[in-house]
């Protein structure tokens, strides 16, 4: 059977403390029940126990595990053994209260923290007034003096240490790995980053977990993993060139924003993923074509096809520096959740 030109998955919802019920407003998503505080949707997952389920056509139900297992070399145009898992996690994410101070370990720390690497970009589907992100350090930070600010345990000296950047819809900003960060409250956000979960808390704002208790911090993680260097970062360039955006791109994933006049022939040498953000669009190949609801998140397998855009959509495309065998590892020190 030919695969066709889009699949598209269901979200799989994951409630925190900081959540709401702003994701089931989205197009393509289910409602949430009163009371529960969803603050991610899980919407291209290849992860034991979060495999993303196909929510239409002729492979409705198969897992994205499932696919790859049984016709991973087409999906990727590439050699992919059994096991290997999709390289990429893409999340929306509702932050109705501030999310953790946290840092996701750079690849020369993170096995001997017993971790993932995590690089990611986040792009703003929405953002209440006022709103703004904690990206890097500010200039002059020192390890010593954040470190001396963090046993205090006073906010007012950490979040002086963090540079501030209000935001509005459409923005977006590239994270890497080593990046001190949150997100502050207002905020709606797509995700995509490398499929790792591991989080360290550097300070929770005084908050307290699902179960009344105050998360666990992971301090000497984060002083190990944080990139002192790494100060005062910028948000995407606004402007593009031909209906296009490029708002991020590393070896790992390269994620744009597409308008309606970008629409056409696309040549995909790599799959991506495509998240209709404002309204439906379509995708078209030799196989047939794939109307993606406003909201919906698809996998396009690599390969040629044609893109209709009703209006903005976002595309993420996977870099070769993903297409590495990792290993799936429990990590037991670190949290998976903002």
């Amino acid at each position: 059977m030919p695969l066709p030109p889009a699949f598209i998955f269901a979200p799989r919802y994951k409630e925190r403390p900081w959540g709401a019920q702003a994701i089931a407003r989205l197009g393509a998503h289910p409602p949430i029940p009163a009371g529960q505080r969803i603050g991610e949707s899980w919407e291209i997952s290849d992860r034991e126990g979060d495999e993303s389920v196909i929510a239409d056509g002729p492979w409705r139900g198969k897992t994205l595990r499932e696919l790859l297992d049984t016709r991973g070399a087409e999906v990727m145009r590439r050699p992919w053994p059994k096991g290997q898992r999709f390289p990429l996690l893409v999340k929306i994410l509702d932050c109705a209260e501030r999310l953790s101070l946290q840092v996701h370990p750079p690849p020369a720390v993170a096995a001997a923290l017993g971790g993932e690497p995590k690089t990611e970009a986040w792009y703003l589907l929405d953002a209440a007034p006022g709103a703004a992100l904690l990206a890097g350090f500010r200039r002059g930070t020192t390890r010593a003096a954040f470190a001396r600010a963090l046993r205090s345990g006073k906010p007012g000296e950490i979040e002086a240490m963090i540079s501030r950047l209000p935001v509005r819809r459409g923005d977006a900003i590239f994270t890497p790995s080593g990046r001190i960060h949150a997100i502050d409250a207002g905020c709606l956000i797509l995700e995509v980053q490398q499929n790792s979960d591991t989080t360290y808390r550097v300070y929770d704002w005084g908050r307290v977990g699902l179960d009344g208790r105050p998360r666990a911090l992971h301090l000497e993680e984060s002083l190990c993993a944080a990139d002192f260097e790494d100060v005062e970062p910028l948000l995407a360039p606004l402007a593009g060139k031909g209906g296009r955006r490029v708002l991020a791109d590393c070896a790992y994933f390269r994620l744009e924003e597409w308008s309606p006049e970008a629409a056409g022939e696309m040549e995909c040498q790599a799959p991506a993923i495509l998240h209709a953000a404002d309204g439906a669009c379509e995708v078209v190949s030799p196989n047939g074509a794939v109307a993606v609801p406003a909201g919906a998140t698809a996998l396009l397998p690599a390969g040629s096809r044609r893109l209709h855009l009703a209006s903005t959509a976002l595309l993420a495309t996977v870099g070769e520096g993903s297409c590495l065998a990792r290993k799936d590892p429990r990590n037991r020190t670190a949290s998976t959740s903002g």
